[in-house]
């Protein structure tokens, strides 16, 4: 069995893992990254993203956002269809900066890159099959590699051994089932919702080219630049919905339902070369923590799609566990690493409070008239308030996150 010792164990080499492993590696702590994927899955599946401004300068700072810049669209806002009339949401006239539009496997490439330039290891092709170690005492300045993450990996067993772990493997990973199954404590706390999206990737041009959400009795739809030639557009649809039904026709007629305005042209149509459905639902596993085992990302929690905010919660969980490691590491005590979770939920179930508003505002959950008429009233007032957009945008472009990612002591 090929043994590695290290003082972090990273499960997961997506946004949260990597972004983990540069923060470490910046302040000199030793990590490994065990990854189920091939590099090359890993770094072309493709996912939307839509990075905040914190996570834009967070990745500016760990020298990684070159190609972001470069190729990257600014994103200050969206446009809100309705009523047949369009509506554009300029945050940065608040003063609130802006996101950027930028594929999410794109940044993970970005982090993959930088990881091979600084020599950080990454396992790829590698699968956890186990956790050991996680529940024993965490003192000040310990050198102790107790926790031990067991896998799989191209060549046979792999044994990582760390002073702590942190789980970035998202929602069906190890690290939550494990925090589960062996500490009572840990709850999750859940909300399911009766429909999720139907979502196509076109060969269309974008118009407008910034996200626009369309709001109908019919559902929910919502249009989005993927470049100059490409959109990806999705529908809201009934949860359990299937793929075959819903052939090219019908869901171009749907968008173009949807979509229909007195101030623009009808919705462009044109080659559909890929689809998928994406669930609606939002989760909270809390503590993030048990004992040397830290929840990071999608392994802590799940956001509805509405906003975005998955990847950039991803990259502020890091944030904080990057800068508790680097006062422990540093011989500060585990008093930061103690406050990872408390730390690390402010932010969670303030994206939580933001992701569920817009999902409950801009989704039809039923035909009930009234219910209807109240959206349309909430809508009206959004469109018409100033103040109620400034604060729809200071939770859109992103909250600074809770700590920085970099432990400086008490400078």
């Amino acid at each position: 069995m090929k043994s590695i010792d290290t003082q972090v164990a990273v499960i997961g080499a997506g946004p949260a893992g990597l972004a983990l492993a540069r923060m470490l590696a910046v302040q000199g702590i030793e990590s490994v990254v065990v990854e189920r994927q091939s590099r090359h899955q890993l770094c072309t599946a493709q996912r939307a993203g839509i990075v905040e401004q914190p996570t834009r300068d967070t990745m500016h700072e760990l020298g990684v956002d070159a190609r972001m810049s470069r190729e990257g669209h600014e994103h200050a806002g969206f446009h809100l269809r309705h009523r047949r009339r369009t509506h554009h949401f300029d945050f940065r006239s608040f003063g609130g900066g802006a996101a950027m539009l930028y594929p999410q496997h794109h940044l993970v490439t970005d982090l993959v890159d930088a990881a091979d330039q600084a020599g950080q290891p990454i396992l790829f092709d590698t699968a956890v099959v186990a956790i050991d170690g996680h529940d024993m005492p965490l003192t000040t300045g310990t050198s102790s590699r107790a926790a031990t993450v067991q896998a799989i990996g191209p060549a046979g067993p792999v044994r990582v051994r760390a002073v702590t772990i942190a789980a970035c493997d998202g929602f069906h990973g190890i690290g939550r089932a494990h925090a589960l199954a062996v500490e009572a404590a840990v709850r999750t706390h859940s909300r399911s919702y009766p429909f999720g999206w139907l979502g196509v990737l076109a060969r269309t041009a974008p118009d407008p080219t910034e996200g626009m959400y369309c709001v109908s009795s019919r559902g929910m739809s919502l249009h989005s630049s993927r470049g100059a030639e490409l959109t990806r557009q999705y529908l809201q649809v009934p949860a359990g919905t299937a793929l075959r039904d819903w052939p090219d026709e019908r869901v171009w007629a749907e968008l173009r339902l949807r979509s229909a305005s007195d101030d623009h042209p009808p919705l462009a149509t044109g080659e559909i070369i890929d689809r998928t459905l994406i669930a609606v639902r939002s989760l909270v596993t809390e503590p993030m923590q048990v004992g040397r085992l830290f929840l990071v990302g999608d392994a802590a929690h799940i956001m509805p799609p509405t906003g975005a905010k998955g990847l950039n919660l991803a990259v502020s969980d890091a944030t904080v566990l990057s800068y508790a490691l680097g006062a422990f590491f540093a011989g500060a005590g585990s008093g930061e690493l103690d406050s990872y979770s408390d730390r690390a939920l402010r932010r969670v179930w303030q994206a939580q409070m933001f992701s569920t508003g817009m999902t409950d505002l801009l989704h039809t959950r039923d035909d009930d008239p009234h219910a209807w008429r109240i959206r349309c009233a909430q809508l009206d007032e959004l469109v018409a308030n100033p103040d109620a957009r400034r604060a729809l945008g200071r939770l859109y472009v992103g909250t600074p996150f809770p700590t920085p990612w970099r432990w400086q002591g008490n400078a």
